[in-house]
C-alpha cells in the first residue's frame, strides 16, 4: 500500500502529464508496492484536481468488459473511471489530435440514467430499468504513462479515459435487444473493426450493474443525466492527425468524428 502522500504524488504526475503531453513513467514502476485500491484513490485525487480547475462528472467509464482483456490484464472482473464533461464531443465534431498522447478509439454504447440507481445487488434488469436513453458512442482511449502497463497503472489513469463521443439515433431501452446491436468502425473509408454489443459481458447493462454495486462499495452511486460507458465491443483503434472516423450501427444510424 502507498502513503497518502505517495498518493497525492502519483496524482499530481498525472495531472502533469495530461497538461504537458508528455507521458510519466508507469506507477507500478516508480511505487512497486501500489494495489488496487491505491489506484483507485489516485484517480479519485486525480479527479480532484480536475473538477477544481473547473471541470464537472458527468458520468462513468467501463473498462476490461471482454474476457480476452481481462486475461491479458490478469484481472477477473472490469475496472472503472469518471467522464469529465470537457471530454465530451457530438457527431460530427473535429477534435485536435493534440489534445491526446496516443489516442485510440473504440466502439461502444452510452446509457443516459433516467434515475438514481445505487447498490447493493444491482442487476441487469435494475439497470434497464433506471435507463432513460441509451445511444452510439465513441470512446476515445490515452495513456498518460508509459506502456506496458500493469492494471493499477491504468486504474489510477482514470481507466484510460480520453473523450466520448455521441451521436446516431436516441432509443429506450426496451426499444430494441440491446445485446445484438452491430456497429462497424471505418477509418479513412475503410472497415477496421466490427462488433456486436453482446460482446460486452453478455448484455451491456451486465457491466453498468457491476459498476453500480462497486460503487456502492465506496459510498458512491448512479445519478440521474449521467452518462455511462458500457465497455467496447470492438478492438482499439489507432488515430492521428487527419483521420476520419466513421461508425455504422445499422438502424440506430452512425456517427462520425474527424481528427486535426
Amino acid at each position: 500500500m502507498l502513503t497518502d502522500e505517495e498518493r497525492r504524488s502519483a496524482a499530481q504526475a498525472l495531472l502533469g502529464a495530461e497538461e504537458s503531453r508528455v507521458p510519466i513513467p508507469q506507477l507500478s514502476k516508480t511505487y512497486p508496492q501500489i494495489e488496487i485500491e491505491d489506484a483507485y484513490r489516485i484517480q479519485d485525487l486525480w479527479a480532484e484536481g480536475r473538477i477544481a480547475k473547473g471541470a464537472r462528472v458527468a458520468g462513468h467509464k467501463i473498462g476490461l468488459t471482454s474476457r480476452a482483456m481481462q486475461m491479458a490484464s490478469k484481472m477477473t472482473e472490469p475496472d472503472y473511471g469518471r467522464i469529465l464533461d470537457d471530454a465530451l464531443f457530438n457527431d460530427g465534431a473535429q477534435i485536435r489530435a493534440d489534445l491526446f498522447i496516443k489516442p485510440r478509439l473504440e466502439v461502444e454504447l452510452a446509457f443516459i440514467m433516467g434515475e438514481d440507481l445505487e447498490g447493493p445487488n444491482t442487476r441487469t434488469y435494475d439497470v434497464m430499468r433506471a435507463t432513460e436513453f441509451i445511444v452510439p458512442a465513441l470512446e476515445i482511449i490515452d495513456y498518460r504513462t508509459e506502456v506496458p502497463r500493469a492494471i493499477t497503472d491504468t486504474i489510477a489513469d482514470n481507466a484510460a479515459f480520453g473523450a466520448i463521443v455521441v451521436g446516431g439515433r436516441v432509443i429506450r431501452p426496451m426499444d430494441v435487444d440491446i445485446r445484438w446491436i452491430g456497429a462497424t468502425l471505418s477509418k479513412n473509408g475503410i472497415i477496421e473493426e466490427s462488433g456486436v454489443s453482446a460482446a460486452v459481458m453478455g448484455h451491456p447493462a451486465a457491466g453498468i450493474a457491476w459498476l453500480v454495486n462497486k460503487l456502492h462499495a465506496v459510498g458512491g452511486k448512479l445519478e440521474k443525466g449521467q452518462i455511462v460507458l458500457a465497455g467496447s465491443f470492438t478492438r482499439p483503434v489507432d488515430i492521428a492527425a487527419g483521420d476520419v472516423i466513421q461508425a455504422d450501427y445499422g438502424p440506430l444510424g452512425a456517427l462520425g468524428v474527424s481528427f486535426l
